[in-house]
């Protein structure tokens, strides 16, 4: 049967247009771009049949391909079953047969455009609640809409669909209208052009060039933030990638000095940062300035950089290499925020400034006066700002920023223009640095997966998981008795925050905890039977809420004061992190919402995690007189906290409260880092640390009893034999973008 312009598809409660493009549920429009809306198209005409990987790559895909194919598949897939609220573990729309393929198995039926209603559920499901279950939610959650009317032919199989009519109209409402030209996975904006510099399996990120243009140093591995990988360098444009650094420490920044001939990056050595310098022809590196962050060059005497205060309050200041004559330029407000670097104008009367706020989430980034001409103000595009530059000219603002979760890179027309986003699609881009015609740029693009590992006395399994694990403010964690693994879970671009979800460890089966519940941070109750999570609303408020598990009842808001990363704690109380003043405190309350106290009555930086016998609270607190901070374990019910590191970490628990894991050595791109297993004496005592704490590279030596454990980033279980951990695939590289 032909499907022609007058025609239209339904499945479910959804309908495709194939000749707009467009995906409606309801009377609204669904979002889906237009990479994935083809693999949708191609599954629908094929409904009920399997279509292999292969099948997709040559039809879809062809030739050009942007990035690795089979993570570009699993992307678009992914993107699917968000749009059509499918989930892999339990489909109504989208089955994936191992090693085979995909087949679309909902009844397909072709319908007219008269506004008759759509009897749209032949098959028995409501793929607005796949499973059937009760999803409970705030009482103000928004409903369901009903079914977009249509009228229905009568049942005719979906394979009958005529592929090539099919495929030509989707391809067609593609361009009508704006004649672009997708190519696979390729971010477009009209105009752009990108000229691939790197080409490594791993990463490329956070690009700087040189003063002449002619050479760009980067970051080879998964993060361009505090990474413990290493600095390389590159003649442009086609010259072979060396590295410079064996520096196994925590890093950030690079930056040229004005004679090309060294690079700086910024180093976090406590008691706060220092800037270290190498040569672009390699060697040792060398100290050039204590406390000293995000190091850039005014002129060849003049400095501007991140210092701090007290604490971790980090701001902009000026001075000279010789270190005299500093002058404050900007502070955050708040003790805990955190100004990292800035990038100043060709004119060097203002600057982009780019920090962390008090919930050490990136902020948009800031514009500043360097002469005090104005005060400085929010710039640039209303999300997460990690990168920024100026155009030689001073007549554009550039940025790398992730707006509704997804990285991109954008630019501003100084003084008052609006925002515009450079690229887009899947692949996400990080760092930039403008070339000095003023005509290109050069950033990070590719994409990322995760998926949780699992190590035990059989070995190590992977355990998938279609989607994007949110490790941040709150990292998986087991249930009591390691049966269950829960995580924060992030399913695509048009997804608004990722959802709290377990995996049961025996079968891997997964599934969400509250469907379409997004959240910031979570803990489960130690008898698994209730949750306390953080959400925000649409203007960036944070709540605290307390559901039931079994979605017994709907969830509770007991917290809308800002309060932030909760802990249910000792005696049915819930612990959470509060915001008073400029500073940030660990505070408790019942589970109603009454009787708020502070726990200590000094300020932290931000708690970690709880001890399984609720007893410790792991947080960072920020030195009281000077600068700097100590990871510490907090006594809940009084007594003296201890020092846990002499650097920063994130120690954890084991989840039978035997073992506190203390990672001593980060992961990078050649290692799995490593850890130490301490063991913990009856009730939760600690055992006697080193007095500043365990150092960085430690030895199981260093505490008795330790066992060293082969990575740095895990999640405990039972014991040092028993752990999970989220293996992530990162594959960017460095492009030339060359602007219209």
């Amino acid at each position: 049967m032909n499907v022609d312009g007058n025609k239209r598809l339904c499945f479910g409660d959804f309908e495709f247009d194939p000749l707009s493009g467009e995906l409606f549920r309801g009377e609204r429009r669904v979002k889906i771009q237009p990479q994935p809306l083809r693999i949708l198209a191609a599954l629908v005409e094929r409904a009920g049949e399997i279509v292999s990987r292969e099948y997709l790559r040559a039809h879809i895909w062809g030739d050009s391909t942007f990035v690795e194919f089979d993570q570009g598949l699993n992307y678009c897939i992914r993107q699917i079953r968000l749009a059509l609220r499918d989930r892999a573990s339990k489909p109504v729309y989208i089955e994936t047969l191992p090693r085979q393929g995909y087949r679309f198995i909902a009844r397909v039926t072709v319908v007219g455009r008269v506004p008759e209603r759509c009897e749209a559920n032949e098959s028995g499901v409501e793929p607005a609640d796949p499973h059937g279950t009760a999803i409970a939610a705030p009482p103000d959650a928004p409903q369901p809409a009903p079914p977009r009317a249509c009228y229905l032919f009568p049942g005719l199989p979906a394979r009958q669909i005529s592929v090539w009519r099919l495929t030509v109209a989707v391809l067609a409402a593609l361009t009508i209208g704006g004649a672009v030209r997708y190519s696979s996975f390729r971010p477009h904006t009209a105009g752009v052009q990108y000229t691939q510099l790197t080409d490594f399996t791993d990463s490329a990120l956070a690009p700087a060039l040189s003063p002449d243009g002619r050479i760009v140093a980067f970051m080879r591995g998964s993060s361009g933030f505090l990474t413990a990988d290493q600095i390389y360098v590159k003649v442009l444009p086609n010259g072979e990638a060396r590295r410079l650094t064996d520096d196994p420490r925590l890093k950030y920044h690079l930056a040229f000095t004005p004679d090309g001939a060294q690079i700086a990056y910024t180093v976090l050595q406590p008691p706060s940062w220092v800037t270290y310098t190498v040569s672009v022809l390699g060697g040792d590196s060398h100290l050039f300035l204590s406390n000293a962050a995000g190091m850039t060059w005014l002129d060849r005497d003049q400095l501007l950089f991140s210092r701090t205060d007290s604490g971790q309050h980090m701001g902009i200041v000026t001075g000279t290499a010789n270190g005299q004559q500093f002058r404050d330029l900007y502070f955050p407000p708040h003790e805990r925020a955190m100004a990292h670097y800035s990038t100043a104008s060709p004119d060097r009367k203002s600057a982009l400034v780019v920090e962390m706020d008090e919930n050490v989430d990136w902020a948009p980034c800031r514009l500043i006066s360097l002469d005090g001409r104005f005060d400085a103000h929010p710039i640039g595009p209303p999300g997460s700002c990690t990168s920024a530059g100026w155009s030689p000219d001073g007549a554009w603002m550039y940025f790398t920023a992730s707006v509704d979760g997804s990285s991109r890179l954008w630019r501003q027309r100084v003084p008052d223009g609006m925002p515009e986003p450079i690229t887009s699609g899947p692949a996400e881009a990080e760092g930039v640095a403008v070339e000095r015609d003023g005509r290109s740029l050069i950033t990070s693009l590719g994409v990322h997966q995760s998926a949780i590992w699992i190590h035990d006395a059989n070995g190590e399994r992977s355990l998938s998981s279609e989607g994007e694990i949110m490790e941040d403010l709150s990292p998986p964690s087991f249930s009591a008795d390691d049966t269950v693994l829960y995580y924060l879970l992030r399913h695509g671009l048009d997804n608004p925050g990722p959802e709290l979800w377990r995996m049961m460890v025996a079968s891997g089966r997964s599934e969400a905890v509250f469907p379409g519940t997004s959240m910031l941070a979570y803990d489960v109750s130690p008898d698994g039977k209730q949750v306390v999570y953080c959400a925000a609303t649409r203007e960036g408020k944070r709540q605290l809420w307390l559901a039931p598990v079994n979605r017994s009842s709907p969830a509770r808001r007991i917290g809308n004061a800002g309060e932030s990363r909760p802990h249910f704690g000792p005696r049915g109380q819930i612990l959470f992190q509060a915001n008073e003043g400029n500073f940030n405190y660990l505070e408790r309350m019942n589970a109603d919402g009454s009787g708020r106290s502070k726990v200590v009555p000094y300020p932290v930086s931000n708690t970690q995690g709880i001890s399984p016998g609720r007893r410790w609270v792991m947080a960072i607190v920020p030195v009281p007189r000077g600068t700097g901070f100590r990871p510490m374990a907090i006594p809940v019910d009084g007594g003296t906290p201890r020092v846990i590191c002499a650097n920063f970490c994130v120690p954890k628990w084991s989840s039978s409260g035997r073992f506190l894991v203390v990672p001593v050595e980060a992961p990078s791109r050649t290692g799995p880092g490593r850890s130490l297993a301490i063991p913990v004496g009856p009730g939760e005592t600690l055992p006697e640390l080193p007095p500043g704490g365990i150092e960085p590279l430690a030895q199981a030596a260093a505490v008795p009893g330790a066992q060293s454990i082969a990575r740095g980033e895990l999640v405990p279980g039972k014991d040092p034999a028993h752990f999970a951990y989220v293996n992530t695939t990162v594959n960017r590289n460095l492009y030339r973008i060359s602007l219209p």
